[in-house]
């Protein structure tokens, strides 16, 4: 007996994998352009240590709550489609029917065909077919506050602690550049990982995310500089 081919769309990854991919992001780039900044200006390690550990906790849970709230935010929205679409399924069967026939028939479907694939369809569950036809929500593309919570909070403190090992290892005297090339490098890895797992082209997601990390870097260095500059005057 031949067995079903079953597919393993990425789709399905979007959800966390944004969160995710933004959360180690912009550990990265802060906690770096952080620590750089306080080194320009003091010269101190202890110093910079000391914003970047502070600046990996204030930041995963700024990153959680901000994901929280957006997505919540998301949810509720989606939850009052849902309510308002049940309220009009129950209202009026027959006008619900013939706007999802019209769905399928702006697709390509004939309108005959389209009517008993609404009525089929219907008849399974009214509710997830003008859901996902109608309205775009399924249960692969739902909003899901907690998950993405989670994944940016972890993700931005993993992205984090990668600048503060750099500082602490590294010897004074190279510590802005094994930084700044080490963050960099790591920004050009998280972005084709993330293009990897999405499915797409590591390239040009790598090129990106390194772009806005050397900017970061840089005009947090330069101000570091101009600070440092100030005091020692």
């Amino acid at each position: 007996m031949r067995q079903l081919h079953r597919e393993n769309h990425l789709i399905e990854r979007t959800g966390w994998l944004r969160a995710a991919v933004l959360g180690a992001n912009d550990g990265i780039i802060s906690t770096a352009s952080l620590i750089l900044g306080v080194i320009s200006a003091s010269g101190l390690r202890h110093d910079a240590l000391v914003a970047g550990v502070a600046g990996l906790v204030a930041g995963a849970m700024a990153m959680a709550a901000g994901e929280y709230v957006s997505v919540s935010s998301q949810a509720d929205t989606e939850e009052a489609a849902l309510a308002k679409e049940r309220h009009e399924l129950a209202a009026d069967h027959a006008l619900e029917l013939a706007e999802l026939a019209r769905i399928y028939e702006a697709r390509g479907v004939e309108a005959e065909l389209a009517r008993e694939v609404a009525q089929q369809l219907m008849r399974h569950d009214a509710l997830a077919a003008h859901a996902r036809d109608e309205l775009g929500i399924s249960e692969l593309t739902g909003a899901n506050p907690i998950q993405a919570a989670l994944a940016s909070a972890v993700t931005f403190a993993a992205g984090a602690a990668a600048p503060l090992i750099l500082a602490t290892l590294s010897p004074l005297p190279l510590l802005l550049p094994v930084i700044g090339i080490g963050a960099l490098l790591l920004l050009a890895v998280l972005g084709a990982v993330g293009a990897k797992a999405g499915g797409a082209l590591m390239l040009k997601p790598a090129m990106r995310v390194a772009f806005w990390g050397v900017l970061a870097m840089a005009a947090t260095t330069g101000i570091g500089h101009l600070f440092g500059a100030v005091a020692q005057g």
